[in-house]
């Protein structure tokens, strides 16, 4: 995943020059609507909504043609201009978009209507339609719209031809819909079908003043949302990015969710066979050691970097995945190491997150060996001094009586993932002051 980035200043700020935005607008081609040149000189490019995007199951067959892809995300700081990130990063043809409008949503079905005077039709380098190269992601250019922190936005993506669905996040926990035809500049559309993914989306970044920034969330199921109610933003770097609004000082950093559900530190996918997961494991994303410089440091404006990872690293294999990539804490202390120095490397502050407990867990994770292990582990994130900060998830989610397990108020009912309560409970858990 290549982001547009400019040099990084001080804390790992991205400043853009209006200049560059009026060459953008410049470069464009006399046949659509030119994009317009938005945000003043002392703007700078942060995002504020991102999803990582995975590859699909070897037996997906997801198909669009003729339809118009209509998908809201919710963004965590506003600004005066947008621009929006499409990928066919995992596709193995080129990705035909015939037209693309972004709009804020409107009523109660946000991924079916859109707001009046909202709407917006992209364009790329000019025009109003592109095609990306296999493995490739596509930057619109920038567009005139103001919008406000926590606000929803409709993306429509229009496939005029048969387009394989290779290039997703699985997990939305948001409702989106497909309708026929090319609709995207419609306020209302009739859904043909409902989803729960993005599809060739993968980013909105905003221009903001020149002093905002960005918190990335980089994480595995638990930060991805996973039981939490769709619809609600319930996930805990929603409920971050709502503590950061509320708080003078903090107002202009935007929470970016990085995290992929069965995400691994160490390991990509690599299905255990029997077990049935290579109907799935492919959406678990690659490792975070792989894609921590296209998902993480490249972000817009990423200042700040929050990792909530090894549970899956524990408990997928001998379940899901090979006894031989069994990790030790040696092991993962290693590789999160390797994302600090890295994260350092482009000016940004790491914090690492403790492992959350997972006894008596539906998945097959708890075992004494895992236990043992993530003990340690916690024991290294918070005493090593090796990161900027410490969020301890761990002291958030167990249960006072029984370490090993999470609070029954605050379970989902798998005694792994937390509910609303606990995603709550995890935000709440981060010190506001490691942004100071």
């Amino acid at each position: 995943m290549i982001r547009a980035k400019s040099a990084l200043a001080g804390a790992g700020a991205l400043v853009l020059a209006g200049a560059l935005a009026a060459g953008v607008a410049h470069a464009a081609g006399p046949a659509a609507a030119r994009p317009s040149t938005a945000h003043p000189a002392r703007t700078t490019w942060v995002g504020s909504w991102g999803s990582v995007p995975t590859t699909v199951p070897p037996a997906g067959t997801t198909m669009f043609s003729n339809q118009t892809i209509r998908q809201t995300v919710h963004l965590s700081i506003g600004g005066s201009a947008l621009q929006v990130r499409f990928s066919n990063e995992f596709g193995t043809a080129p990705l035909v978009i015939g037209e693309a409008h972004v709009g804020l949503a409107a009523g109660s079905q946000p991924s079916r209507s859109v707001a009046p005077g909202s709407d917006r039709r992209l364009s790329f380098a000019g025009h109003v339609s592109a095609t990306v190269p296999a493995g490739a992601p596509l930057l619109s250019d920038p567009v005139r719209l103001a919008v406000r922190p926590g606000a929803d936005l409709v993306v429509s993506l229009y496939l005029p031809r048969p387009t394989r669905a290779t290039t997703t996040h699985a997990f939305a926990f948001q409702d989106n819909v497909v309708a026929a035809g090319n609709v995207t500049g419609s306020r209302t559309v009739t859904p043909a079908a409902t989803f729960g993914q993005w599809w060739f989306l993968s980013g909105v970044s905003v221009a903001a003043p020149a002093r905002d920034g960005a918190v990335v969330a980089l994480g595995d199921s638990i930060t991805d949302g996973a039981n939490t109610t769709p619809n609600t933003n319930s996930r805990w770097p929603d409920v971050l990015a709502r503590r950061l609004q509320a708080t003078p000082g903090l107002r202009g950093l935007g929470v970016l969710n990085e995290g992929i559900s069965g995400n691994r530190l160490l390991h990509d996918p690599n299905p255990l066979p029997g077990s049935g997961a290579d109907a799935f494991a492919a959406q678990f994303g690659e490792s975070a050691l792989r894609c921590f410089d296209r998902d993480v440091s490249s972000e817009p404006g990423a200042r700040y970097v929050i990792v909530l990872l090894g549970v899956n690293d524990l408990g997928h294999p001998g379940t899901i995945a090979p006894e031989s990539e069994r990790v030790t804490p040696a092991d993962l202390i290693a590789g999160y190491q390797q994302v600090i120095d890295r994260a350092h490397q482009q000016g940004m502050l790491v914090f690492g997150g403790t492992i959350t407990p997972f006894a008596n867990d539906t998945f097959g994770f708890d075992t004494p060996a895992n236990r043992a292990a993530r003990l340690v582990v916690n024991r290294w994130i918070r005493t090593s001094g090796a990161y900027d900060g410490v969020v301890d998830f761990d002291a958030a989610l167990r249960d006072p009586a029984d370490p090993e397990r999470i609070r029954p108020e605050f379970d989902s009912g798998d005694h792994l993932h937390p509910n609303d309560a606990g995603a709550a409970a995890l935000a709440n858990a981060v010190p506001l002051r490691l942004f100071r």
